[in-house]
């Protein structure tokens, strides 16, 4: 890790310099496009209205020899969309694939200046970051970028959730993680073929009864160590966590749910694969208007966060003061985007 002193300085001659803080973006769903299918790319404008993050995939899902022509409809996405407030990533090849390094000198290159934040798979320590951070200082450098582009972390390996601390405290260009489960299973030999979600085997039961009586018995959630430890590492780290894809596009409830475990744990947002998960991911990681009214309540009645009151019989002081800034600014993230949901809000 860089001295203290060396932390936010360039890492190239020329290059922008690190942001020193966390961009405000509202970030509810990232919202994943195969480039190389040309009428999926030509939707994009649209698109844009209804999603936080449109990101241009060129990893999984795209066939080996498809890679090139993801890579250039990406660029050519970038270029004649214009996505407004939306932001707009890539999903790069890993690092140790032979397309990360021409995904990065044409993404860089040729659309640097539009491009948010560059995902980047299967991270599995700080060293994997670092690396990135200097050849991305470079190729800024080289091109002449004004503002640094941003990484996003994928959590899909035992290594790297085995180092995710070191991991969110690796760059200042970092900006947030997702949990990547399918790979994630594969990886510690997990029992499973679901992208995401529960199974129905992973449960815990209740203590036997007297006699034959039946024993209530629960499903439990697979992920749940890993995105605490994800959210966790983010949050001491000023990161955004994400939960990543939920693949049974046939179960809206289930996805559903999952969304909202994570949302509850602190997670900012997740993937969306399927249009039909946009709404889900839209109504999930925002906050419920009772809920956001509530919070309202308790910053009006504590304007400064000292103290404590009463509020229809229960205590509120300094802690329940923090979340509530935390749902109202996220609310206002909401209604700045959304105009039904501001009306809900009371904004």
């Amino acid at each position: 890790m860089r001295a203290p002193h060396r932390f936010h300085q360039p890492l190239a001659i020329g290059a922008p310099a690190p942001l020193r803080e966390p961009p405000t973006r509202l970030e509810r769903m990232i919202h994943f496009v195969p480039p190389h299918v040309e009428k999926l790319r030509a939707r994009i404008g649209e698109l844009a209205a209804e999603v936080d993050v449109v990101l241009g995939n060129l990893e999984d899902a795209v066939p080996i020899e498809a890679k090139a022509a993801a890579r250039d409809g990406l660029v050519a996405m970038a270029r004649a969309a214009d996505l407004g407030s939306t932001g707009l990533w890539a999903r790069v090849n890993a690092l140790n694939s032979p397309w990360f390094l021409d995904d990065m000198t044409r993404l860089v290159g040729e659309i640097g200046d539009r491009l948010d934040v560059v995902m980047l798979p299967k991270v599995d320590g700080p060293w994997d970051i670092a690396f990135v951070d200097q050849y991305l200082a470079l190729l800024e450098a080289r091109h002449g970028l004004k503002r640094p582009i941003l990484v996003h972390a994928i959590l899909e390996t035992a290594e790297g959730v085995a180092n995710v601390e070191a991991i969110a405290a690796a760059s200042p260009r970092l900006h947030g993680m997702s949990l990547g489960p399918a790979d994630l299973a594969a990886s510690r030999a997990m029992k499973t073929t679901r992208v995401g979600g529960g199974h129905p085997d992973y449960r815990v039961l209740a203590d036997a009864g007297a006699g034959d009586a039946p024993r209530p018995s629960a499903q439990q959630d697979l992920w749940h160590y890993t995105i605490a430890r994800m959210v966790d590492a983010c949050a001491a780290n000023r990161l955004k966590p994400f939960y990543g894809p939920f693949g049974d596009f046939a179960d809206p409830a289930g996805c559903e749910a999952q969304f909202r475990n994570a949302y509850l744990m602190g997670c900012v947002g997740a993937w969306t694969l399927h249009p039909s998960q946009i709404a889900i991911a839209k109504r999930v990681f925002s906050p419920d208007p009772a809920e956001v009214a509530f919070a309202r309540r308790i910053l009006a009645a504590m304007p400064d966060g000292a103290g404590a009151v009463m509020i229809d019989g229960k205590m509120q002081d300094d802690a329940t003061w923090k979340q509530a800034k935390v749902i109202v600014d996220l609310a206002r993230q909401v209604a700045a985007k959304d105009p039904l949901q501001a009306e809900r809000y009371g904004f």
